[in-house]
């Protein structure tokens, strides 16, 4: 008998472990951090699983990222912002587009925001366009990656 929830438990654990991976493939340093690919397993787990999940990977890989790149004092923000992030990237059917939108919002605003408090105005305006271009760099190679997988799935 297999029990469910453990399925589910053990789906999200390999995700999240994907998209830390995802997130040491390539760092760029910026004045405030790093730029990563963390976004990109963040939205392939909210085009696939939807919100609840994209929110669950999200926050745990950016806080597991951030942890393990020796930068604690963005742990919990970029389990907030991440987290926000991975649940309105899974919104469904016409609501994805805006979705997608506050997504992006949430995570290039909150970093913005966060930076302004930790590092000032300066190092926060010089974030917005790099995170921006991870955003939509994640939103691509999850929705490529999501694609893939459907049409692989479905040839089973």
């Amino acid at each position: 008998m297999q029990n469910k929830k453990t399925k589910e438990l053990t789906l999200l654990a390999i995700l999240t472990a994907l998209s830390v991976t995802f997130g040491f493939v390539a760092k760029i340093p910026t004045p405030t951090g790093l730029l990563t690919l963390v976004d990109a397993g963040i939205y392939f787990t909210a085009f696939y699983l939807g919100k609840k999940e994209g929110a669950i990977v999200g926050g745990l890989s950016a806080f597991l990222i951030d942890l393990l790149s020796s930068a604690p004092q963005w742990m919990f923000i970029s389990l907030l912002i991440h987290g926000a992030q991975g649940y309105f990237a899974g919104f469904k059917g016409n609501y994805r587009i805006l979705g997608l939108l506050i997504a992006a919002v949430v995570m290039v605003g909150g970093y913005a925001l966060a930076s302004v408090f930790m590092y000032g105005i300066g190092a926060s305006i010089a974030e917005v366009i790099p995170n921006f271009c991870q955003n939509a760099l994640g939103v691509v190679v999850g929705w490529v990656l999501y694609q893939g997988f459907k049409k692989v799935q479905s040839n089973k």
